[in-house]
């Protein structure tokens, strides 16, 4: 039940997605929105280093999973046979 809730999941998938999204938005950039970012290509590069980012979260909980929840006999619910 922990897994579900490690909120490295969260954010690499969320970090993931807006950096698709954002860097899809970048490549097709207009020469009005580039001048107005001073010449720069902000929306890609911004896309590509959340992209990254969430990239990198993802890995960090493939490479380091949490540990299952070990609960005692105390700790667990009673069980009526």
């Amino acid at each position: 039940m922990n897994r579900l809730f490690d909120l490295r999941a969260v954010i690499g998938g969320m970090f993931t997605l807006y950096g698709v999204i954002v860097t899809i938005l970048g490549l097709f950039d207009t020469p009005a929105e580039i001048e107005k970012a001073q010449g720069v290509r902000i929306n890609l590069w911004m896309g590509l280093a959340m992209l990254a980012l969430g990239l990198l979260m993802l890995l960090w909980l493939r490479l380091n999973p949490p540990k299952p929840v070990e609960t005692t006999e105390e700790e667990a619910p009673a069980r009526e046979d």
